[in-house]
């Protein structure tokens, strides 16, 4: 070993001086012979445990698999050697006539498996619909479904002067009674609702219920019934708490077929005549009416071409408009056959959310990849069509319409965005229009309804109020949308979630009315929903499939 230098045995000589002196010092009694307390010991921060689903034994689902093909050497089959020529020759068709049927076999074990992985178009009940679940599940929800088909409850809507005040005062005042409302809900229910990320939801509107319909990226639908009390399930690790198990009941239906990424069910929708059933659009290119009362899921649209995005429906319910992602809208008329169904480029880009405006239902909104929201008028739009057809229109053939005299006034109003427009929607007035944009900015619009007698262009489009909200989903999340609560006898507010998990609601003036959150909560409430007939309660769902019910913390 080397000697070592000068500066090497200075160094070692320092850190020993220094460990004998530091020997010396006995800091801990120093310390308290001044009287200084010791510094108090943090407890340790116990991270937020996400809601437990119920561990439930799951029927098997019967697997379609075509049969495999064995050599005549893994077959082992034993011949003969001193077999005559005629038992060889009856020996060689039997063979054959095996082998013919074991190939027609496969091909329809194939066929029959390329099927199943097919959309299916054909009605299926609530036993097709929900294969996984026990005769009791099924009984327990077939209950539930019909208890809510007692009475119709039809989609309501408010005048389109109601909550219009002239004086700042009764708008405060209104502010002030929501806020003293909403600002108390609080968590009262936890579940997971579906298996994969919740890309929609809807809330029924029976007053003494919390029915929550949501729909996931595998075209799965969660039926939550918020309030029931929920089934006795056995803890057997013993490491769930009263607080992470689950709330309510809920029941799994495989509304839209194959159970992957290109059957996401886009948006639901109940009927507003009655509520007694809910339409659904998928990825698939299909829409479907599952009947409360019969139990039967129907398709009622379905396309090839298109990528389905949205749907929304007039309160008269005899028709609905489709938006894709090709940048069209679909006409459909419930009363006519679905291939009657006229279809309009109205962008050159994706066109996420269509609404149609509750009290003057010819003025259809639209919100588009293009960064821009407009307002048509369907009446004129709908002059490009004839009874016999044709039944589609490209994008330049509605240009070219509505730049002319015959469509003049078939866009009422145009507003650009800084970038794509993620959703935009009539409040149950017709007359505020909310909209969120990939610019981080939720704008909002008061319109005047006198001038929508005119057949002419708004005479001002212009959002009165703009709030920063960061809507930068990315891959992983449900789109961000703001919201309107559906109930025309309050004050209208909308609900968004919030990318620091809280559950933001703003009224129609742009005031924040409350933000709520909970330490239980780790993850963005992506998809919101309001009651459509009881004010203090929300339900929102994030992107592993788990939701919440939000309300007065007296409701139990």
């Amino acid at each position: 070993m080397s000697e070592l230098s000068a500066y090497e045995l200075e160094r070692e000589a320092n850190i020993a001086r220094n460990r004998a002196l530091l020997e010396q010092l006995d800091l801990k009694d120093a310390v308290t012979q001044l009287g200084i307390p010791p510094k108090p010991k943090l407890a340790p921060r116990i991270k937020a445990k996400p809601i437990q689903p119920a561990k439930k034994v799951k029927r098997e689902r019967e697997v379609v698999e075509a049969p495999r093909r064995q050599s005549a050497r893994l077959k082992k089959e034993v011949i003969d050697p001193n077999e005559t020529p005629a038992q060889k020759k009856q020996r060689e068709e039997e063979q054959n006539k095996r082998r013919r049927k074991e190939d027609q076999e496969r091909l329809e074990a194939e066929e029959k498996a390329r099927l199943a992985k097919r959309p299916r178009h054909q009605e299926l009940d609530l036993t097709t619909l929900a294969d996984e679940l026990e005769e009791s599940e099924l009984s327990s929800l077939r209950s539930s479904l019909q208890a809510v088909t007692n009475i119709p409850l039809p989609k309501r809507s408010a005048d389109a002067d109601a909550f219009v005040f002239h004086e700042d005062r009764k708008n405060e005042a209104e502010v002030k009674e929501l806020r003293n409302r909403l600002q108390k809900l609080r968590v009262v229910s936890r579940a997971k609702v579906t298996t994969d990320r919740i890309y929609s939801a809807a809330y029924h509107p029976e007053a003494t219920k919390d029915l929550v319909f949501f729909g996931d990226k595998h075209g799965q639908v969660g039926i939550w019934d918020a309030r029931a009390p929920a089934d006795e399930v056995a803890d057997e690790d013993g490491d769930i708490t009263a607080d992470d198990k689950e709330g309510g009941k809920y029941w799994h239906l495989q509304c839209h077929w194959p159970a992957t990424s290109k059957s996401s069910i886009s948006s639901i929708k109940f009927d507003p005549v009655d509520a007694h059933s809910i339409f659904t659009t998928s990825y698939d290119g299909t829409i479907r009416r599952l009947s409360f009362v019969s139990g039967i899921s129907q398709e009622i649209f379905s396309s090839d071409e298109q990528l389905i995005t949205s749907v929304d429906l007039p309160v008269g319910g005899h028709e609905m408009w489709i938006s894709d992602t090709s940048g069209g809208l679909t006409h459909l008329d419930l009363r006519e056959p679905k291939d009657k169904a006229c279809w309009y480029g109205l962008s050159d880009a994706k066109i996420g959310t269509v609404s149609i405006n509750p009290t003057s239902p010819h003025f259809l909104l639209t919100a588009s990849n293009s960064r821009l929201l407009k307002v048509w008028d369907s009446r004129k739009l709908q002059k490009l069509a004839s009874t016999n057809g044709p039944y589609q229109f490209i994008q330049d053939a509605v240009a070219d319409f509505v730049e002319s005299k015959k469509g003049e006034g078939t866009v009422r109003g145009e507003f650009a965005h800084g970038k794509s427009v993620s959703s935009a929607y009539w409040d149950p007035r017709g007359r505020g229009i909310v909209s969120t944009s990939y610019d981080d900015t939720i704008r909002i619009w008061d319109l005047d309804a006198a001038k929508y007698s005119s057949s002419t262009a708004f005479p001002s489009f212009t959002p009165f109020s703009r709030i920063k909200h960061n809507c930068q989903t990315g891959k992983w999340l449900t789109i961000l949308r703001a919201v309107w609560n559906p109930n025309p006898d309050v004050f209208p507010h909308f609900t968004i979630g919030n990318l620091n998990h809280s559950l933001d609601i703003f009224s129609c003036k742009g005031d924040l009315i409350a933000r709520l959150s909970d330490s239980r909560i780790t993850a963005t409430q992506a998809v919101t929903c309001s009651h459509p007939s009881v004010v203090e309660r929300c339900a929102t769902g994030n992107g592993s499939g788990r939701c919440v019910l939000w309300a007065p913390p007296d409701v139990q």
